[in-house]
């Protein structure tokens, strides 16, 4: 009787040892169980929103407060210029943890007349060959504008707003713009096409996300991985034809990753897939829609070819094709020729108001000079953020044909000690929502940081190598093991402070 007593306990035990084991391989092999479990404190979370908005150029986040209840982070305070309060908005998004932004931020730019800003409105419409031909109505009240009219998609509607908040004044903008189609189309083809775009975008894991239409009005579920993520998802949803979005039902939870969609998303793609795939992105791009740019795939590497009529919409082709899964590289050899070229001295006066009345670059003595369309920027500014935006909005000048960017920066790498770095940057790694911080080793050396170890895509190798700048790093080895590369040869590369920094890729920038 004892035999059998002893027997069955053993047989228990050995069977609630197998139940333990089996439940503990699986929540090794399913990493998003045992994340779940993992939740983030909202003071953490603050302190990480904090440090992102201190470290980026972009944002004035001295005056900026952040509070954090249950993942829901709310920002107040004051900036001066309304692509400040927009772009802290979206860093907040990237921090993992997020599970939406609340943006009370409240500007208080320099003091200019409705009719001021009125003014500059119209002209950086008219200026921007993109948005010249779009309907639009402008109201200004005590520095709230209030755009008004019609366009043909949501794209058009959200660019036309774009360029409006490049002109300093503005306190708020009320965007009213209505959109009528030229043409209807069924729930079949919208959730399809919607399907794809979630499909090829390499900043949407889209295996958790779920789409239905039902006459036109889009219903969004499911889960992803991070506040800027469903945003992302948002975005790409408002295809032509799309009359509503609802993403109410579309949840955050920092741990979503299914690794089984990714490897199958981030597999090997045929060339075709991917002329396919870029050729979607430049239909739904207001900017590139109305060109037709020939598109050569080889091996992954996207060839650009063609006519456009401004640099802005070559630009924007090139990004588009390097935000394509699948893409290893793009040659851009689209010619830039404007329907309507002005003289040199017409040109340089257009670029001279747009920088003098942009609020990120208006404080700096910028020179212009044009030279058979092209223009030549001097002067010096306080970081490459300020200096990539100075050639931005160059480039979005109607017959500007190629900028020649000759500003200067003047901004040092702040010295800190190693183990101060080491623990900053996986600090950075840790609340990055594209980088698995477990998978990144960091050493560093008077002020070297080298990053090995393995990521998944080539998107979050170059994650990591800002996450070691934002961390102090002066120099970055990268020794990154890249699993889904296209064949990107990226590792063993060394990059420089400040040069690396900007980041045009990354996704809190428009």
């Amino acid at each position: 009787m004892e035999y059998l007593k002893s027997k069955n306990f053993f047989s228990n035990f050995t069977g609630f040892l197998v139940l333990v084991i089996l439940l503990g391989c699986t929540i090794i092999m399913n990493p998003v169980l045992a994340q779940e479990r993992e939740e983030l404190k909202d003071d953490n979370i603050t302190f990480a929103v904090e440090s992102e908005l201190r470290i980026d150029d972009g944002v004035q986040s001295h005056l900026i407060d952040v509070k954090t209840h249950e993942g829901v982070v709310a920002l107040s305070g004051s900036v001066n210029n309304i692509l400040s309060k927009d772009r802290a908005g979206r860093i907040a998004e990237t921090v993992k943890g997020v599970r939406a932004v609340v943006n009370n931020i409240e500007v208080s730019p320099v003091y200019r007349s409705d009719e001021q800003i009125k003014n500059d409105i119209q002209k950086a419409l008219l200026n921007d060959p993109a948005t010249e031909s779009y309907e639009i109505d402008i109201e200004v009240d005590n520095g709230t504008v209030i755009l008004t009219g019609t366009v043909e998609s949501w794209a058009e509607k959200e660019l036309a707003a774009e360029v409006a908040k490049g002109v300093k004044g503005i306190k708020e903008l009320e965007n009213e713009i209505n959109i009528e189609y030229t043409e209807e189309r069924t729930d079949f083809e919208l959730t399809n096409e919607i399907k794809r775009s979630l499909e090829s975008s390499i900043w949407i894991d889209d295996a958790l996300v779920e789409v239905e239409t039902e006459n036109g009005e889009v219903k969004l579920s499911g889960t992803v991985g991070s506040a800027s993520e469903k945003s992302k998802v948002y975005s790409a949803a408002w295809i032509v034809g799309v009359k509503s979005v609802n993403d109410d039902n579309l949840k955050v939870k920092w741990w979503a990753r299914d690794n089984m969609r990714r490897e199958s998303k981030y597999k090997d793609k045929s060339d075709e897939e991917i002329k396919e795939a870029v050729k979607d992105a430049f239909l739904w791009d207001p900017r590139v829609i109305s060109f037709k740019p020939d598109i050569y795939v080889e091996d992954g590497v996207v060839t650009l070819k063609g006519t456009m009529e401004s640099l802005a919409a070559k630009k924007a082709a090139e990004k588009d094709a390097e935000n394509t899964i699948g893409v290893v590289r793009v040659r851009n050899f689209i010619n830039v020729r404007p329907a309507e070229m002005l003289s040199d001295k017409d040109i340089t006066q257009k670029v001279e108001n747009v920088l003098i009345t942009n609020p990120v670059v208006d404080r700096y003595e910028l020179n212009v000079t044009t030279i058979n369309g092209k223009v030549y920027l001097y002067g010096r500014v306080n970081s490459e953020f300020e200096k990539s935006k100075a050639e931005e909005v160059a480039s979005n000048i109607k017959s500007v044909v190629e900028v020649d960017n000759n500003i200067k920066v003047d901004d040092e790498w702040e010295p800190k000690s190693d183990k101060e770095i080491k623990e900053d940057v996986e600090n950075e790694l840790y609340w990055s929502f594209a980088v698995d911080e477990d998978d990144v080793d960091v050493t560093v050396d008077h002020g070297i940081v080298t990053l090995t170890g393995g990521v998944e895509t080539k998107w979050e190798e170059q994650a990591a190598i800002k996450n070691a700048f934002d961390g102090g790093a002066k120099q970055v080895v990268n020794s990154l093991d890249v699993t889904f590369n296209f064949g990107w040869p990226h590792k063993g590369e060394t990059y420089n402070w400040p040069e690396y920094r900007p980041h045009s890729y990354w996704p809190y920038n428009p």
